[in-house]
C-alpha cells in the first residue's frame, strides 16, 4: 500500500532518511550500456555536482551517497533548526537559486511556504531528479520519463540504523562487483571524504560534545569499518577484525557476524524503516500499520513482516 510522503516523514520519530531513485526500466542511463555500447558515465558526475549544490541551499544535510549505473542512494538529515534562523531575505535568496522569484516585494505567506519547502525531502529529491532528467533527455534527443515515478524512502530510527545504512550505501559498488575496495568507487560519499571533497557532507563527531548534525562516531572509525566490511563482503568471510572495528561494533552491541549479515542482506531485510524493535513499533503505530519489514527483529515481534518489495 502506498503511504503519502507527509506521513512517512515524521520528524517526531527521526530526522534521518534513506532515499533511492532509479532510472526507468532499470536502464543503464547513468553508466555504460552493454547493449548499445553508449557510455553515459559522465551523468553520474552531474548527480554528484547537483547534490553538492543542493546541500548549500536546503536545510537538509547529506550524510552518505552512492551513484550507481541505473540508480542512486542518498542518506539525508532534515536540519530544520537551521531554517528557523534564516531571515525572510535569506529564504528568498536561497529559493531564487532554484526557481524564478517574482519581482517586487515577496509576501510573508510565500516566504513561509518556501522556507517549508527548503526543509522538505520531497522537494530536495525533486530538485535533483527533474533538472537531471531534462538535461539527459536533451542529450539523448528524446522526451519522456528518466526516473521512476516515486523515489523510495526509508526512515532511520536510531544511531545504529543510521550507521548501518551509511555503510550499506557506501558499499553498494563493492556488493555490485564494480570495484574490489570501497575507496575505489569514484562516485560515493566515502571517496569524497577520502579525497577531501566532502565539504558538502555532514561531519563526524571527531570532537567532544554533542551536535545535532554530527554522526555519532569518529571519521577514522567509520573509514576503517567500511574498508573492513568491504573485504568481508567481497571475500564472503570475516577474516581478522581490526581492533578499532571490534571496539566500535561492541559499542553498538553488534557481533562481527551480525554486522556483515546485515550489510550483505540490508536490501532484503529492511524496507520502510530501520531501527530497534521498540522504535519500529512506534513508527508502525504512526503509519497506522500492524508491522514493518525488519529482518533483525524477533519473529514474535509485531514489527516483523515480509513484503515482496525490497531495495537493491
Amino acid at each position: 500500500m502506498t503511504i503519502p510522503r507527509r506521513q512517512q516523514i515524521s520528524l517526531a520519530h527521526t530526522r534521518y532518511y534513506h532515499c533511492m531513485s532509479r532510472c526507468v526500466r532499470r536502464a543503464f542511463l547513468c553508466g555504460k550500456d552493454r547493449f548499445t555500447g553508449k557510455d553515459f558515465e559522465h551523468r553520474r558526475q552531474w548527480i554528484e555536482d547537483r547534490l553538492a549544490e543542493l546541500a548549500s541551499t536546503f536545510a537538509i544535510e547529506i550524510l552518505a551517497y552512492a551513484i550507481m549505473h541505473n540508480h542512486y542512494h542518498v542518506v539525508l538529515r532534515v536540519a530544520d533548526e537551521k531554517s528557523a534562523h534564516w531571515s525572510n531575505e535569506e529564504v528568498i535568496e536561497r529559493w531564487a537559486r532554484l526557481f524564478s522569484v517574482p519581482e517586487g516585494p515577496v509576501s510573508e505567506e510565500a516566504s513561509s511556504k518556501w522556507r517549508s519547502r527548503l526543509t522538505s525531502i520531497s522537494w530536495f529529491m525533486r530538485c535533483i531528479n527533474e533538472p537531471l532528467a531534462r538535461r539527459a533527455n536533451r542529450e539523448d534527443g528524446c522526451t519522456g520519463r528518466f526516473w521512476e515515478g516515486r523515489f523510495r524512502l526509508q526512515a532511520l530510527l536510531d544511531d545504529t540504523a543510521l550507521l548501518r545504512c551509511m555503510a550499506y550505501v557506501d558499499l553498494n559498488p563493492v556488493r555490485s562487483g564494480l570495484v574490489r575496495f570501497a575507496e575505489d568507487a569514484r562516485h560515493t560519499s566515502l571517496r569524497a571524504r577520502i579525497d577531501g571533497r566532502g565539504q558538502h557532507l555532514a561531519g563526524f563527531r571527531d570532537t567532544a560534545g554533542s551536535h545535532p548534525g554530527r554522526i555519532a562516531i569518529r571519521q577514522h572509525e567509520y573509514l576503517k569499518l567500511v574498508r573492513w566490511s568491504a573485504m568481508a563482503v567481497r571475500l564472503r568471510r570475516r577474516g581478522r577484525v581490526p581492533s578499532d572495528c571490534r571496539h566500535l561494533l561492541a559499542r553498538l552491541q553488534l557481533s562481527h557476524e551480525q554486522w556483515i549479515r546485515e550489510i550483505s542482506h540490508y536490501g532484503r531485510w529492511y524496507y520502510r524503516a530501520v531501527g530497534s524493535v521498540a522504535s519500529i513499533e512506534q513508527y508502525c503505530s504512526h503509519l497506522g500499520q500492524r508491522w514493518l519489514k525488519g529482518g533483525g527483529a524477533p519473529k514474535s515481534c509485531p514489527a516483523q513482516g515480509r513484503t515482496a518489495q525490497s531495495y537493491s
